[in-house]
């Protein structure tokens, strides 16, 4: 989602404003750093100054330089997007590529203020988003991989920052005529050479002594005659912080591997550098003491060994260079002994130069790499370049010596070519509009530069001239001839030349100057030193004659044939700088300015104190001033009409006529006042003086937005809504139509089915009783299998069902088979299911069933009824009786009614079965034990009756004669006595009357009759009438 720079300016007071144009208080210092307090909070750390991008370091990740940010900020309008480096790089390279004009991006700040990093996002940028060929692939990843190895050699860990620029780089990307990166350039400046000899502490040498020494093969180590141990180098202990936590030195030496192979180094290469690397340890180890005569030796050579193979050269002749100075007259030489201090500075002197060149031949090695081979001198008229401008920004430290003179003048120099820029190019576009150009006053720093730079007067002449005027020249003289020269400039004070009260911040060994920026004290101690930064003609023929062939390139015979002093470092300097400016200014400008938010390096921490020191060096605030002296806000009419014409009726929603009229209108409408605003005359942009004009504008359109999207919304809705009820209704008509037509197909094919079906059963039918054919196949598959399903439904559930479906003439075999089979598994379930006690009963009922089946009436009746075990329990036959039983086991007992042989009396007994007897019994008496072997048989009538009567034997003189009993089961009691008896053929079924024994010689008769009650009674003949009713009572 784009958000215009206007979208944010609703939420001002939260985030503050993108750009600090916008601001009302431009001029106070205090609402510059509110502003970007406020940014920073919510880690907005990019804002603008026109086309100045102010970057805060976060030190920390925000996630916000992916692939996805990449392609937003692509080939979008600058200000159609909130600030970011990506916009910066985006602007400069499609202006370079529509004008076909060259850019630069000049990149400044303190040391940890995110310079390095700010550059390799640039980097990072063309390298994605630029169209690439294959052929060109290598030169893009070459100009990538220079970064790494330019780190490792320039860069290092200091008090500020762990990743500190010490030298000033630029560089040139080259592009052809379709926008294509084809190579590169790099010019370095003013490499920090005396950190090779020295680090204050708590800050490290160049990365590369430290990467060396922890990634190292062993094979290159022993090679090179190191250790891995840093704190055995001098020159790599003095800062005391060798190991870092927050560098890891290991991982970097395989980047910086990577790098060198891709760029292109050869191993010859990479021998010869590391080597001129250890050679530099090698020599801070290098000791030395004094002897009688006070001239320098050294006792151990050990080192001079390591130095002589690696450099190539002679150790004897190295030794003598390092404590002999060759001196020349006109026709003679004379070698003179060195002290123990100047044969030091002669060992730090050759340190400083190996390192030095050293660095610029990397630089021109790498630059080699990026020249693109295949691009002809045709192609290459056509190229156009984007420079990338890293260097240091202001510099001001308890102490400042030669370098941060340097540096601050550079910082000068720069400054005063960002104002007359910014001045020319903010004069250019109001005389483009046709609108007054009013003159600004500001600080015009010409004054300072010339001070440092003017020939002959400059601070910078004056110091050759100390260094080269014979007799001794110290830093002390040099000031008093600064005194005495330029003593009267106003931007110029020393401690005798300050007041009363100035007098006391300053030293005798220092002098002021009142830059741009503020007032800085400069230290001379070292200056004459370090402006000289001679190396001894000795030690410069020592390493003329190296077979090293890096150190080959870069100290030359032609050195020693040229007998003019060469030029001192700050007038290289001078000069160097020079030449950046006129590349610069042949060049369309954009500028990054880093800050550092802390000094902690810890994220969300926002210093006030700090932010304001490094807004003054930088010269924001004077940027912010040169900016805002005119219009505060300007913007093409398409655009401005574009998002404000909901404001007005006669703009929205479509403005057909030209731009400029359609913002006139609309600015009338809202009601600009005259001094508010300007219309430019070539009808391209309106100039707004004031942003509380603007604020007020997008606060109103702020408000109607709401409004507009709601209606919009709504019609949006509506017509959505409309076209898809019109796609569905399309879609159900559709559907219907296809499944109609389908459902008709289906119903046709279901009829000609069913008709073919049809035919098919009556043939059938007609030829079912035929031998199976093809004509009755079918029907007869669908008879057999229809009966089969409808006979699940009908198969007899118990063995006593005889009920079965009637079959078909076809199926009557077959159905009989299947009867059978269902009726011999109902059996086989039957009998499997019976208990033991069931089988039993069973037995009884079979011994039933050949007694009376169709002799006596209920019998059928009385198969429902199950037999019991007993009828009485044991609990209701007297403990007396059951005393007199004995150890006989009662199998059977049942409540009866004894009638009298003689008067035929009725009277309630208990009949029981054992092994052995019958018993009759009366409560607690035995009335009759009839033993089975005296038992003559049983006799019961063919009626309902429950009358039986037991036969015994008239010679049984223990017998008193038969016995008449009535029993409610008398099926179940007579088969529990057949049983028991073991005998055959005794019980006899009779018809009309029976006669039983009642004593010897004396018998009686038992009549049986029907009628309508059932009844037992004496007749008048004397004898027992039975009447049975017409229902059998069990």
């Amino acid at each position: 989602i784009r958000l215009h720079m206007e979208g944010t300016l609703t939420a001002r007071d939260k985030v503050g404003v993108q750009d600090f144009v916008l601001l009302d208080a431009y001029t106070s210092e205090s609402a510059f750093v509110d502003n970007l307090r406020k940014r920073f909070s919510e880690n907005l750390i990019y804002t603008y100054i026109g086309t100045l991008l102010v970057s805060v370091n976060p030190y920390q990740e925000l996630g916000i330089y992916t692939m996805s940010q990449m392609e937003l900020y692509q080939g979008v309008n600058f200000f159609e997007l909130p600030p970011h480096v990506y916009a910066i790089a985006d602007n400069a390279y499609r202006m370079m590529c529509s004008e076909l004009n060259n850019h630069f991006i000049l990149i400044s700040g303190e040391s940890g203020a995110g310079k390095t990093e700010a550059s390799k996002k640039i980097l990072q940028y063309f390298a994605v988003t630029c169209p690439m060929t294959q052929s060109l692939q290598i030169a893009r990843d070459r100009l990538l991989l220079s970064n790494p190895v330019l780190e490792a050699f320039g860069n290092a860990k200091t008090l500020r920052n762990d990743n500190s620029s010490r030298f000033g780089k630029y560089m040139d990307i080259q592009f052809d005529f379709q926008g294509i990166p084809v190579g590169g350039h790099i010019i370095s400046y003013l490499i920090e050479k005396s950190r090779v000899v020295y680090q204050n502490h708590g800050e490290r040498n160049f990365h590369i002594f430290y990467q060396l020494l922890a990634g190292g093969e062993e094979e290159r180590l022993a090679y090179l005659g190191l250790e891995r141990d840093p704190q055995l180098y001098k020159y790599l202990s003095q800062g005391h912080c060798a190991k870092e936590s927050s560098i890891n030195d290991k991982n970097d030496w395989k980047t910086v591997s990577n790098a060198f192979s891709v760029i292109d180094f050869t191993e010859g290469d990479l021998e010869n550098l590391f080597g001129i690397i250890a050679s530099v340890l090698h020599l801070g180890n290098v000791g030395f003491e004094g002897d009688d005569q006070g001239c320098a030796t050294i006792p151990d050579t050990h080192e001079i060994k390591w130095i002589a193979k690696l450099l190539g050269v002679h150790s004897s002749i190295l030794l003598e260079a390092l404590t002999h100075r060759k001196i020349e007259a006109k026709t003679e030489e004379v070698i003179c002994p060195l002290t123990l201090e100047l044969s030091v500075y002669a060992r730090d002197a050759m340190a400083k130069a190996v390192y030095g060149r050293t660095f610029t031949w990397l630089v021109n090695k790498i630059n080699s790499s990026l020249v693109n081979k295949g691009i002809n001198t045709i192609d290459f008229t056509k190229k156009t370049v984007i420079g990338l401008l890293d260097i240091y920004g202001f510099e001001v430290f308890d102490k400042n010596g030669f370098e941060q003179f340097c540096i601050n003048y550079c910082n000068e120099k720069l400054q005063q070519l960002l104002i007359e820029r910014t001045l020319k190019a903010e004069q250019t576009e109001y005389e483009m509009e046709g609108i007054e150009w009013e003159p600004i006053q500001y600080f015009n720093n010409k004054i300072i530069c010339d001070l440092v730079e003017e020939r002959h007067k400059g601070i910078i002449s004056i110091l050759d001239e100390e260094c080269i005027r014979p007799g001794p020249a110290t830093d002390l003289s040099f000031l008093e001839k600064l005194e005495e020269k330029v003593g009267k400039h106003a931007h110029f004070e020393t401690r005798k030349l300050a007041g009363p009260k100035g007098r006391k911040r300053i030293g005798w060994m220092e002098f002021r100057l009142l830059h741009y920026a503020g007032e800085v004290t400069y230290c001379t101690k070292g200056f004459l030193e370090k402006n000289n930064d001679l190396l001894y003609r000795h030690l410069k023929e020592v390493l003329c004659k190296s077979t090293n062939s890096i150190l080959r390139e870069c100290f030359l015979v032609a050195e020693l044939e040229n007998r003019r002093r060469p030029p001192t470092v700050g007038t290289q300097f001078k000069n160097s700088l020079s030449s950046l400016l006129e590349i610069l200014i042949s060049k369309e400008p954009s500028y990054i300015r880093c800050i550092k938010p802390n000094e902690r390096k810890e994220p969300s921490k926002f210093d006030d104190f700090l932010v304001r020191h490094q807004i003054k060096y930088l010269g924001l605030m004077e940027h912010l001033r040169v900016r805002r002296a005119g219009f505060a806000y300007r913007r093409k009419y398409e655009h401005f009409l574009q998002r404000y014409k909901s404001l007005c009726p006669d703009t929205w929603p479509h403005w057909c006529g030209p731009p400029a009229e359609g913002v006139e209108r609309l600015i009338k409408y809202i009601g600009y006042k005259p001094e508010e605003y300007k219309l430019g005359n070539s009808r391209t942009k309106i100039f707004i003086r004031f942003p509380r004009t603007l604020f007020a504008t997008e606060d109103a359109f702020e408000f109607s937005k709401h409004q507009l999207v709601a209606r919009i919304q709504a019609t949006y809705k509506g017509c959505q809504e409309r076209r898809e009820y019109a796609r569905k209704r399309q879609a159900a008509i559709k559907l219907e139509t296809y499944w109609r037509g389908a459902l008709a197909r289906r119903e046709a094919e279901r009829r000609k089915w069913a008709v073919q079906i049809i035919r098919k059963f009556i043939k059938g039918f007609i030829y079912r009783n035929k031998p199976l054919c093809p004509d009755n196949e079918e029907f007869v598959v669908f008879v057999r299998k229809n009966y089969i399903l409808n006979l699940r439904y009908h198969i007899p559930k118990t063995v006593l069902d005889r009920s079965w479906l009637r079959p078909p003439g076809i199926l009557e075999s077959a159905s009989d088979l299947l009867r059978k089979m269902c009726t011999r598994n109902l059996v086989r379930k039957y009998c499997r299911g019976i208990t033991v006690e069931c089988k039993a009963m069973m037995q009884q009922k079979v011994v039933t069933s050949e007694i009376f089946r169709g002799k006596k009436e209920g019998y059928a009746e009385s198969l429902k009824q199950p037999f019991a075990n007993s009828r009485i329990d044991e609990e209701d036959i007297n403990p007396k009786v059951l005393q007199l039983i004995g150890h006989e086991k009662i199998q059977y007992g049942i409540p009866v009614i004894k009638y009298d042989r003689k008067g035929f009396k009725a009277r309630q007994r208990q009949l029981i079965l054992t092994q052995k007897a019958a018993y009759v019994v009366e409560l607690a008496k035995i009335k009759q034990k009839i033993e089975y072997s005296a038992l003559k048989g049983v006799s019961t009538s063919n009626l309902s009756d429950g009358i039986l009567v037991i036969h015994v034997s008239p010679e049984d003189n223990k017998q008193k004669g038969d016995v008449v009993l009535q029993c409610e089961h008398v099926f179940e009691a007579v088969t529990k006595l057949i049983m028991l008896v073991k005998k055959e053929n005794i019980v006899n079924v009779v018809q009309g009357s029976l006669q039983f024994y009642i004593s010897p010689g004396k018998e009686g008769t038992i009549a049986f009759n029907t009628g309508p009650e059932e009844q037992v009674y004496k007749d008048k003949n004397g004898q027992l009438t039975v009447v049975s009713g017409c229902v059998w009572r069990e």
